[in-house]
């Protein structure tokens, strides 16, 4: 049995990513299970060695341990080509011409029971010829031909989540793997069987249960957290000052406190010695279940 962590490597962690982070880690090791860490760098352009190294350090100040070599996606683009291709040879797929602006639009426009912002099928008809016309104006991406099915997730924290899956992006039209495919085909491969994630993502989910049932690949248990939001009640940014442990050091706030403060939220305590062991013994006794809950301010966080 495997948990995960798999932040993006275009920045910073701030004290958002690092308290889910710590859950992640507290529901595999209070459960005697692996804990992986992922680099999601498919956007190599936006993501650096120098983020991944500060993120690796970051994790381990407030000390968080994982197993085995650490996962990066740009390693991994012949695998997702390779299922992307038997996808397409199943017919399973289509390519789409749309551009940004025009998905936007067309997502906005009501079409049906559908969810928000779906992409309501705009290239999925057309004939071989208009195919052949278009490919001459720019590449397609290819998106996965869903049917509108649904998929249902019983989350460990927010509950039973139904949700309408549109046609989503598997390959970007500047060849790439998309987030969406990539991330279930990690999980997979990495034998992940528990997911703990912000719960911004768990719109996402049903997505990702579509394509684990497509390869017939067992369904990990998910378990999406209340997010740390800044003051205007959206998820935490960079603009919100200081919420990286680089920003808090410099304003005299140690990792060890930012350790503490983060171990608070979970209502678990927070006084020393406050070792592995201790949090992993507490987190046991205490469940999942008081993890529910509205979204945590940053200035809430920062009373702890």
């Amino acid at each position: 049995m495997t948990g995960r962590f798999a932040p993006s490597p275009s920045g910073e962690l701030h004290v958002g990513n690092l308290r889910t982070a710590l859950i992640a880690w507290l529901v595999a090791r209070a459960g005697g299970e692996r804990f992986v860490l992922r680099l999601d760098d498919l956007d190599v352009a936006n993501t650096s060695e120098e983020h991944a190294a500060g993120q690796l350090r970051d994790l381990a100040a407030i000390g968080l341990d994982w197993d085995g070599d650490v996962i990066r996606q740009s390693e991994r683009f012949d695998r997702y080509r390779f299922v992307i291709d038997s996808l397409v040879a199943a017919d399973a797929t289509y390519p789409c011409f749309c551009s940004r602006r025009e998905i936007r639009e067309a997502a906005s426009a009501p079409h049906g029971d559908g969810p928000e912002g779906a992409y309501p099928g705009t290239c999925r008809h057309l004939t071989d010829g208009e195919r052949r016309r278009r490919e001459r104006d720019r590449p397609p991406a290819i998106r996965l031909r869903t049917d509108g099915k649904e998929s249902t997730i019983v989350d460990e924290v927010a509950g039973r989540y139904v949700g309408r899956v549109d046609d989503f992006v598997l390959r970007r039209n500047d060849g790439v793997a998309a987030y969406n495919l990539a991330v279930v085909m990690d999980d997979i491969d990495q034998g992940v069987t528990h997911v703990v994630r912000g719960d911004d993502l768990l719109a996402s989910t049903p997505r990702h249960v579509l394509l684990q049932r497509l390869f017939d690949a067992p369904e990990p248990r998910y378990m999406h957290v209340p997010l740390v939001v800044g003051p205007d009640g959206h998820r935490l940014a960079k603009r919100d000052g200081a919420a990286t442990l680089t920003d808090l050091a410099e304003a005299g706030v140690s990792a060890s406190r930012v350790r503490q403060a983060l171990v608070a939220s979970l209502e678990l305590a927070a006084t020393a010695p406050n070792t592995n062991e201790d949090l992993i013994e507490q987190f046991c006794a205490a469940g999942v279940g008081h993890l529910a809950g509205p979204a945590i301010s940053l200035d809430r966080l920062a009373r702890w």
